[in-house]
């Protein structure tokens, strides 16, 4: 038994909650959650934190954003009770498949600019050194650093330079007609506006010569008779950098070190970056040994063994993944590669997504009369793995499993299983599955299928207790002691 320790549940998952219990053999904290009827969350602890190790075991599926707030609200109701330490035990983080885009801090982002009206090289030219006016820009826009022999810069030598403005500026200062005698201000001469100065024109970028190449197009036109604007005729998006996309990987993770949490334990990030956004301690948990055992008692005794069985990765993310069980079991490696191709938009309305064709999938390996193991870390919509389980039946595969750590299977994923080329999922349950099995089932017993022997299948989802390591990973953190034994294999 485990002493001054208080393990509180969420509602997301209760049945993991009452394993992880059983295992360090200690009861549930009392908790009441509850909801106020316009939708706020409620937290209420019946039991004393004071200077206790407070463990809160929340997952990420069904209601994320309600269970995401929960856990918030409960660490901080923690904190307040002066709980010596606050743990998040989260077996599927939320959101983990939105990491945060790589941002190149390099030069500004730019955008790609009109093709210059002239001669393609000319264009071509001055947009791969960045500093022509017109041509593409790259994110990358510093210039090289100077030496002698340089050539001059085309900003400072072309017709918009430093030259030429010079030119004009004394052209304002010759003549009647420009408000001026001989170098004078005329006092009987109107005031020119803010807008109209030259400095105003080259401060807000409007400053462009007749003569240049470069000409602005125009952002509107306008009917005088229905008084509607439209844009141009000839008007097309143009493509950037995206410069306006959330950033929910470093917002959940000060979202949990604000609230409180000391301590972050989960399983199987899906991306492992996820780690560096937080500035607290987070162990990241793998599900890969449980998947290896069963692979080595339940697969290889029933389809010939190692030689005739063979990994599979479905995309080249989870290849690292899927190698890892293949080297430790010693079994042949195979990948599907995803490729996507993006085709231009037919009409010129910009579009908030880009236009794809549908991911033309490629195996990479043998599988002809063998058993394919998929692997894969998460299964949503089970596109992913139904796709590629389609692809390896019609390679020759024999039979098809489906390893998945995090089986969330929304919407109508029991169905899309039922009716793939999987002979069977199994599954861990970092998320409640209940709901998935009996669904499954009644499929089976809608359908009446017999195997081999006349017996009605049941379902072919499987699932695996995760609660065993969860507890042992909660034993290990609240004693000290090193927590590397989970990662082995043996």
């Amino acid at each position: 038994m485990v002493r001054n320790i208080v393990l509180l549940s969420g509602s997301s998952h209760p049945q993991l909650t009452e394993t992880i219990c059983t295992h360090l053999g200690i009861p549930p904290a009392k908790i009441h959650l509850s909801k106020f009827s316009v939708g706020e969350t409620r937290v209420e602890i019946g039991d004393s934190v004071r200077e206790k190790d407070v463990f809160i075991v929340q997952s990420g599926g069904g209601k994320v954003n309600d269970h995401l707030m929960e856990l918030l609200i409960t660490i901080s109701a923690c904190k307040t009770a002066s709980a010596r330490k606050v743990t998040a035990v989260l077996p599927l983080f939320p959101y983990s498949r939105q990491s945060d885009l790589p941002y190149n801090k390099a030069g500004a982002p730019l955008a790609r600019l009109p093709t210059r009206i002239g001669s393609s090289g000319e264009a071509d030219g001055a947009g791969r050194n960045g500093s022509g006016g017109g041509g593409q820009y790259a994110s990358d826009s510093r210039p090289t650093t100077p030496h002698p022999g340089q050539a001059e810069s085309v900003g400072m030598g072309g017709s918009n330079g430093a030259n030429h403005l010079s030119k004009r500026l004394n052209g304002l200062s010759i003549g009647h007609k420009n408000g001026t005698v001989n170098g004078d201000v005329d006092p009987r001469a109107p005031v020119p506006r803010r807008k109209d100065t030259l400095d105003s024109v080259q401060s807000d970028g409007s400053y462009i010569d007749d003569s240049s190449p470069l000409q602005r197009a125009p952002t509107s036109y306008s009917n005088s008779k229905t008084g509607i604007t439209a844009p141009p005729v000839d008007f097309k998006p143009q493509r950037g950098y995206k410069q306006w996309v959330a950033q929910a990987g470093t917002l959940v993770a000060d979202l949990l070190t604000c609230a409180g949490a000391d301590h972050i334990i989960t399983m199987d990030l899906h991306d492992p970056q996820y780690q560096g956004f937080f500035d607290i301690p987070v162990d990241n948990l793998y599900g890969r040994h449980l998947l290896r055992k069963y692979i080595q008692h339940q697969i290889l005794p029933k389809h010939g063994g190692k030689e005739n069985c063979v990994i599979v990765s479905p995309d080249a993310g989870g290849a690292k993944r899927a190698t890892n069980i293949a080297d430790a079991l010693g079994m042949d490696f195979a990948l599907i590669h995803k490729e996507r191709r993006q085709n231009p938009p037919a009409t010129t309305i910009p579009r908030s997504t880009p236009h794809q064709q549908p991911a033309s999938m490629l195996l990479v390996g043998a599988v002809a009369n063998r058993t394919a193991i998929l692997i894969d870390d998460l299964a949503d919509t089970s596109n992913t793995i139904t796709r590629a389980a389609k692809l390896l039946k019609k390679s020759g595969a024999a039979t098809v499993y489906a390893l998945v750590t995090h089986g969330v299977f929304s919407g109508d994923a029991v169905e899309r299983i039922w009716a793939s080329a999987l002979d069977k999922v199994v599954v861990t349950n970092s998320v409640p599955q209940e709901e998935h099995v009996r669904r499954m089932e009644e499929l089976a017993r809608s359908e009446g299928r017999r195997d081999g022997e006349g017996n009605v299948m049941g379902g072919k989802l499987e699932v695996l207790e995760v609660g065993g390591v969860f507890a042992e990973a909660i034993r290990r953190v609240h004693h000290g002691e090193s927590i590397s034994v989970l990662f082995q294999y043996d």
